[in-house]
């Protein structure tokens, strides 16, 4: 039976973890074996699973991270045991999604690679691979990945470094490393990352963009009645929903604080995944909602919505704005990264970065 390894930070969590989930449900259809190895937060799985490391393993990269930039380089022990797994199940293909999240040494893994010359696919959902530090690049306007990274001015965002500053060397050893596989294929989740692997040191796989999938059962039009009652939401209020995992200012959460401050008597915003600190900080026409993991209640909240704004200046895809147009609920996006490609004439608005009236004046259409 041919074989399929996965390796991702979650296990049907999050939606990366929901897309391994996915992943290994069509393989297991089409006659695989497929197997996710992952670092925490599993969700039930059709895929056999193993977890890489325990808590202490998590924690003591965290320490190694916090005090001395050596992300993707801790958890030593953990990764060689899973290399020793990978040798026992000689899987037919390796498929990596993100590598990062105190789980993985990246030393080890791709040592091991680069000598069972098994093929590889790289799923990428954002542009750790490709820094010395960062995740994402373009909120600072930082392009030094291009050459040679060093002074992350994103020292102490995640992963957050607060002493030592190692983003020269994790540069080279990345580079060194992750182009060290003889037989990789490279898939970026939008045609805007794609064009960032084509200048840097990925440019030598094969690039092609596979855009992340939603499921249509999970996310379709719902009944929403319920579920106004039970957030105490009028049904004559127009709702403009944001929904993400974690809400910052790349995030755009300070801009939806402005458009609050724009909102008509019968419109609210209502903001899910904010965390118990960011609940206090709400000001008024804004309803809060922690993190829901239940996928029916999440489409019921895009159903409910008449809009569906992402105001994030960085998304390498843009999973909520299609969530959302899956329910049958326009959006309004900012133009940049890749969440223009994610707009059609006729399903939403895209307006420039920071423009609140703009994002007002499409919402007025929208609403007309």
């Amino acid at each position: 039976m041919p074989t399929l390894i996965q390796i991702n930070t979650v296990v049907n969590y999050g939606s990366t973890g929901r897309m391994c989930e996915e992943i290994g449900e069509l393989v297991i259809r089409r006659g695989w074996r497929s197997i996710i190895c992952y670092g925490r937060n599993k969700g039930q799985s059709k895929s056999e699973t193993i977890k890489i490391g325990n808590e202490w393993d998590i924690i003591w990269h965290g320490i190694q991270t916090r005090l001395l930039d050596r992300h993707g380089l801790a958890s030593k022990k953990a990764t060689i045991k899973l290399v020793e797994k990978i040798k026992e199940i000689r899987p037919d293909i390796i498929h990596l999604h993100n590598l990062h999240g105190y789980y993985l040494n990246i030393s080890v893994l791709f040592d091991y690679l680069a000598k069972a010359d098994i093929p590889v696919i790289w799923t990428f959902h954002d542009c750790w691979p490709l820094t010395g530090h960062c995740c994402h690049f373009t909120y600072v306007d930082c392009h030094a990945w291009q050459n040679q990274c060093k002074q992350c001015p994103q020292k102490k965002q995640y992963p957050a470094s607060y002493l030592i500053d190692r983003s020269s060397k994790n540069y080279i050893l990345k580079k060194r490393l992750f182009t060290s596989i003889r037989k990789m294929n490279v898939i970026p989740v939008s045609n805007w990352l794609a064009g960032i692997l084509k200048v840097s040191f990925f440019n030598k796989y094969p690039i092609k963009t596979i855009y992340n999938g939603v499921n249509t059962k999970s996310f379709s039009p719902r009944p929403i009645d319920n579920l106004r009652k039970k957030y105490d939401i009028s049904s004559r209020k127009f709702i403009i929903l944001g929904v993400a995992n974690v809400w910052s200012e790349r995030k755009g959460l300070k801009d939806y604080f402005k458009l609050s401050k724009l909102l008509n008597e019968d419109e609210e915003i209502l903001l899910v995944g904010v965390t118990e600190k960011i609940l206090k900080r709400l000001p008024p026409k804004i309803i809060g909602i922690k993190r829901i993991d239940n996928l029916a209640e999440v489409a019921e909240l895009y159903s409910m919505a008449d809009v569906v704004c992402n105001l994030s200046y960085e998304e390498t895809f843009g999973k909520t704005t299609v969530e959302g147009l899956a329910c049958g609920t326009p959006a309004v996006v900012y133009n940049s990264t890749a969440s223009p490609e994610l707009i059609s004439p006729g399903i939403g608005f895209v307006v420039d970065p920071g423009d609140i009236s703009g994002i007002r004046k499409a919402i007025d259409v929208i609403k007309e």
